[in-house]
């Protein structure tokens, strides 16, 4: 059973990948706007994901009797640079987002709450790829370089990286 800090937790959890869902999605968005149609489309099914973690906590709280609380959600940034740093603050977020996950795994474990941390384990696991999914998209733009000329380039190798990322 959920005590009342697990419960508050997850519901942050909770917020926090509806926020993520809401940044991809926005970073789509600016994507498009820039005529890189393979970097939208990985963000567009990035965000889709994000949507797909948050239903997964939100469900967990319901199964385990409780009420998942939907906060307030703070509106993404709309502005970027260039792709490099689009993808750059992605990590950084999913840097967060991990940091995030090992506080609830350990809270869990901290408390005995056994079917927590074991529910939570997926999640540890999915934040490993996450990050070295967004790394290994930087190293290639800085192996390509991130030139108005090499934006083709670019684009056309996060599709690839789109299409086969289930």
């Amino acid at each position: 059973m959920l005590n009342q800090e697990m419960i508050e937790k997850l519901n942050t959890q909770i917020n926090l990948e509806f926020f993520s869902s809401n940044l991809y999605l926005q970073m789509s968005a600016w994507a498009t706007g820039q005529g890189l149609d393979g970097c939208a489309a990985f963000f567009k099914a990035h965000a889709n994901e994000e949507m797909q973690h948050m239903q997964r906590i939100f469900d967990y709280v319901l199964e385990s009797g409780k009420t998942p609380v939907l906060g307030r959600i703070e509106a993404p940034t709309t502005d970027f640079s260039d792709i490099r740093t689009v993808f750059a603050q992605t990590l950084e977020h999913e840097k967060a987002v991990t940091q995030a996950i090992n506080e609830l795994v350990e809270l869990a474990f901290n408390q005995k709450d056994f079917a927590s941390f074991q529910f939570l384990q997926w999640f540890v696991s999915e934040q490993h790829e996450e990050e070295a999914l967004f790394q290994g998209i930087i190293d290639k733009i800085d192996l390509i370089g991130d030139d108005r000329k090499n934006l083709f380039f670019i684009d056309r190798e996060v599709a690839k990286i789109a299409a086969s990322h289930p």
